[in-house]
């Protein structure tokens, strides 16, 4: 008598799967660094270029990274396993949440993944031709992202936008070349510096963002919350 051996198959570009058919295989391959289910369709990275990807990632990180340390309660991610509903659980390059317990929409599951979406992304990503600014974009939308920030490397641009009545839009800089967040005050960023490689310009004009009286009154609001709750 032949016995079906319970084989749990690896996961392949293109596998059309449910959420936790995707976690099964996933959580089985310990070697796979990046797998997303957008639209209930698997999307696996390939190899991570240096110039094209892992240091505009790096200068991300870092810029959001003081940021969150100036920021209690705000709370910064790489790469993080987001569930946003049952067709997709993506892994963005990076992302901000306020945490739960300060009035942020996402929450830290009892299995240490994110639920829910969190209030800011950033994917870095090759060209318009990606599926960061077609299939995702209009999964974030959809979920409630409210801010999605996306650097196209060989565009050389960078676009931020802000969920508005159920649709993007995106912001533009001031005169002097600055997006500042309509989520997380203080959260500035020198567009300009950003695409010229300037990161101590860009983590200047940070530092002005952390100055102003906008985000001094979100640490407070954020403190308050703390204490009401």
């Amino acid at each position: 008598m032949l016995v079906e051996k319970n084989i749990t198959l690896p996961l392949e570009n293109g596998d059309r799967l449910t959420r936790p058919e995707f976690e099964k295989r996933y959580q089985a391959m310990p070697e796979l660094k990046k797998a997303e289910l957008i639209e209930g369709v698997v999307y696996m990275s390939s190899a991570v270029r240096a110039r094209n990807h892992a240091q505009p990632h790096g200068q991300i990180i870092g810029w959001l990274f003081v940021y969150s340390t100036a920021t209690p309660g705000v709370e910064l991610f790489d790469n993080a396993t987001v569930r946003l509903d049952l067709d997709n659980e993506p892994q963005p390059d990076a992302l901000l949440r306020i945490n739960e317990n300060l009035g942020g929409q996402s929450r830290i599951a009892e299995d240490d993944y994110i639920e829910g979406a969190p209030e800011l992304i950033v994917e870095i990503t090759a060209s318009t031709a990606s599926y960061d600014l077609h299939d995702k974009l209009r999964v974030y939308r959809r979920n409630g992202v409210q801010e999605y920030l996306i650097w196209q490397i060989y565009n050389n641009r960078f676009d931020w936008f802000r969920l508005r009545n159920g649709e993007y839009l995106i912001l533009e800089p001031d005169t002097n070349g600055i997006i500042k967040s309509e989520v997380f005050p203080g959260l500035w960023l020198a567009i300009p510096a950003l695409l010229q490689g300037n990161s101590a310009k860009v983590l200047t004009v940070l530092q002005s963002g952390l100055s102003s009286s906008e985000h001094q009154d979100f640490v407070q609001q954020l403190s308050s919350f703390s204490v009401h709750d």
